[in-house]
């Protein structure tokens, strides 16, 4: 697998543009030697991927567009609603790069999987303080169709690891993780305040997003805030029980709703989110 490798200051990027157009390692050089704030990957789990056209499940893979309904297949290991989008297991091509940055597309012509053609593009570009990931998809039907972004980034998980953020509302979750209604965000569930991941288990879809988190790692003296622009003001919280990881996904539609985010033809939709690390 061909790894395209950015390196600025005492931060590491590794890409990986076939893995579906991942982040396959982000680390930061420290005093203690290196440390990954995202999972490094292991086989085919990378450390962050994109979310296109769609994040998160479609229920039972049924879409309705226009007054048709379409059925999409399930694409993912072990589940049976379509998850993700079809970004994550294609390969994207490489369309520049350079020390510092580098732009991978991925075109898709509707004919598996995502039954709509769409064209999609990161630009990666990472500075001494930061790495920003610009995302745009493009519609290349002649009508209106569903579109939308996200990112999917694994954060590495101390026991003391800690995250903030503010949002207004929640939507609650079946046994299938699809979304049943919203509802204000229970203090069980809020990061208002700096708290520690591991006081909760959620797998839940959060609007109202002011696009920005903070993540806290105390002790190792390491703290990151996660910013992102407009469309991104839905935030996925995937803390899962007893694993290193956790997730924190700027997203660009509640889970479920891409039916209802519709993009005219021809038209782009297009954000930046990005990661910048500091010394707590």
């Amino acid at each position: 697998m061909t790894i395209l490798s950015l390196r600025a200051g005492r931060l590491a990027v590794d890409l990986a543009p076939a893995a579906g157009g991942s982040i396959a390692r982000f680390a930061i050089e420290t005093a203690d030697g290196a440390f990954d704030l995202l999972r490094p990957a292991d086989g085919a789990a990378m450390a962050c991927y994109p979310l296109v056209p769609y994040s998160n499940r479609i229920a039972n893979g049924r879409l309705v567009v226009g007054g048709e309904e379409i059925i999409l297949k399930a694409n993912w290991p072990g589940q049976r609603h379509p998850m993700h989008g079809d970004g994550w297991a294609r390969p994207w091509q490489v369309a520049r790069q350079g020390p510092g940055s580098a732009e991978l597309v991925y075109e898709h012509d509707g004919q598996d999987g995502w039954p709509f053609r769409y064209r999609a593009g990161q630009v990666f570009r990472l500075d001494e303080d930061r790495l920003a990931v610009a995302m745009t998809i493009e519609n290349l039907e002649s009508r209106p169709v569903p579109a939308g972004l996200g990112l999917h980034p694994f954060f590495s998980r101390d026991a003391d690891t800690e995250l903030a953020c503010r949002v207004e509302g929640v939507w609650r979750a079946d046994a299938d993780v699809l979304p049943i209604d919203r509802v204000t965000v229970p203090p069980e569930w809020s990061f208002a305040h700096s708290r520690p991941v591991d006081d909760v288990i959620l797998d839940n879809c959060f609007d109202g997003w002011d696009g920005r988190a903070t993540i806290r790692w105390p002790r190792r003296g390491l703290g990151l805030t996660l910013e992102a622009t407009e469309p991104f003001r839905h935030l996925v919280i995937y803390v899962p029980k007893g694993r290193p990881h956790f997730c924190v996904e700027p997203v660009s539609h509640a889970n479920g709703a891409v039916a209802r985010a519709l993009l005219p033809a021809g038209a782009a939709l297009a954000g930046e989110i990005a990661f910048r690390p500091f010394m707590l």
